[in-house]
């Protein structure tokens, strides 16, 4: 089953007399017990109609017991609350030289997590076959099987078609063109498979952990490249084919004579990622081969690494300063292996986005360092398979299918 052929059987499903029970769901998602009677007075359903609904989702197990309410006389109501641990997610975070799973619960917390070395160049079968073999030693190791799995959440670091999954004309990925992740991944594990951008799901991660009272929410990654992921009134916004938030291939002023790997001078990328800036202090004659390496002199006071994360910051905050003025996000979060370290950085953001954009659209702006860290991607991928699979649609499909087997 494709991505989109999963969904599109959700939406068909002949839910019957459990139509409404995702919906009802939805309520218990937050982790607040409650009691038939509350849940029949906020919907206003008959406390018949919650009884049977209510013990749908308690022999899926995704809804359990949580004690006694106080009783006004008489036995004490029985309260529900959402039960996170009743199924496990499989969170892949792709990198271009590593590899993150991690197994979490369906409400994000990650129970077990591995990071592999592994070149994304090898190929799809070479990468996903340790994705598969490490996520089963992982549920083993939390003494869960395969068969408790809700789903499998994927990050690769390049466009992907949301809708099928499969990468589209990735630059760093070769062999990954059109691949069918989602298939290949169900022949050793037979269970929803979603695959997005890793930008995007570092944007979900971050924001869902951390950030999520902002529903207007923009993620930058910088780290080999530089790429964002855009939540516009809480939707994480992909556009028409999938590459919205594309950042490293805007032009910048400064970058007129520099060429980027695409082919096309000034761009953003070729100017601040983290091979940009180790280029630009080899020039000077600093002894750096990756961005590691030039946080690491940054941090020792070195001021050629100090400015030359500033600049890059600088220029991202060229950038950024037109995203705000046409997105007007309330906050902007730097991650990635440069940005989530780099203070500095930060700071040539927050020079000129604050003095480029407008007063209105800053004035609650807020522009930080990453919260989450190396586990957005993994917290990411978590939270867009849950998003799924505890959807209303989903969850009445699921009760059916329990229902008539």
């Amino acid at each position: 089953m494709t991505q989109a052929t999963g969904k599109q059987a959700a939406k068909d499903a002949d839910v019957g007399s459990l139509s409404r029970a995702g919906d009802l769901f939805q309520l218990l998602r937050d982790g607040r017990a409650r009691t038939r009677a509350e849940l029949a007075l906020t919907t206003g359903l008959a406390r018949s109609t919650v009884a049977s609904r209510i013990d749908a989702l308690m022999l899926s197990g995704l809804v359990g017991p949580a004690g006694e309410a106080l009783s006004s006389g008489g036995r004490p109501p029985s309260r529900f609350a959402f039960n996170p641990s009743a199924r496990l997610v499989l969170a892949v975070d792709v990198g271009a030289t590593h590899v993150i799973v991690a197994v979490t619960d369906l409400g994000g917390t990650i129970l077990a997590e591995h990071r592999l070395a592994q070149q994304v160049a090898d190929g799809p079968e070479v990468v996903l076959d340790r994705v598969v073999a490490q996520g089963k030693e992982l549920l083993a190791s939390v003494g869960r099987s395969v068969g408790e799995l809700a789903g499998i959440g994927i990050g690769l670091p390049g466009p992907v078609e949301h809708d099928t999954g499969k990468p589209v004309k990735p630059p760093i990925m070769p062999g990954w063109d059109g691949f069918d992740v989602v298939s290949y991944v169900q022949r050793s594990l037979p269970v929803h498979v979603l695959v997005d951008n890793d930008v995007n799901i570092m944007a979900l991660g971050e924001q869902s952990a951390h950030w999520p009272e902002h529903s207007n929410f923009f993620f930058v990654k910088v780290a080999t490249g530089i790429g964002s992921g855009i939540i516009s009134n809480g939707e994480l916004q992909r556009g028409a084919n999938g590459t919205a938030g594309d950042l490293g291939h805007v032009q910048v002023a400064r970058g007129t004579d520099i060429l980027c790997a695409c082919g096309n001078y000034g761009c953003l990328e070729a100017l601040a990622s983290g091979p940009a800036v180790v280029r630009s202090l080899k020039d000077q004659g600093l002894d750096v081969a990756i961005g590691a390496d030039v946080l690491r002199l940054a941090a020792d006071g070195n001021l050629q690494a100090i400015q030359a994360l500033r600049q890059a910051g600088r220029d991202i905050g060229e950038v950024l300063a037109t995203v705000v003025n046409l997105l007007n996000p309330s906050v902007i979060v730097v991650g990635g292996s440069v940005g989530e370290t780099g203070e500095h950085l930060v700071a040539g953001i927050r020079e000129v986005v604050y003095r480029r954009s407008p007063p209105l659209a800053t004035s609650h702006l807020r522009i930080n360092v990453s919260r989450a860290g190396a586990h957005a991607g993994v917290l990411g991928a978590s939270q867009l398979v849950t998003q799924y699979v505890l959807s209303p649609a989903i969850i009445e499909a699921t009760l059916t299918a329990a229902a008539a087997g």
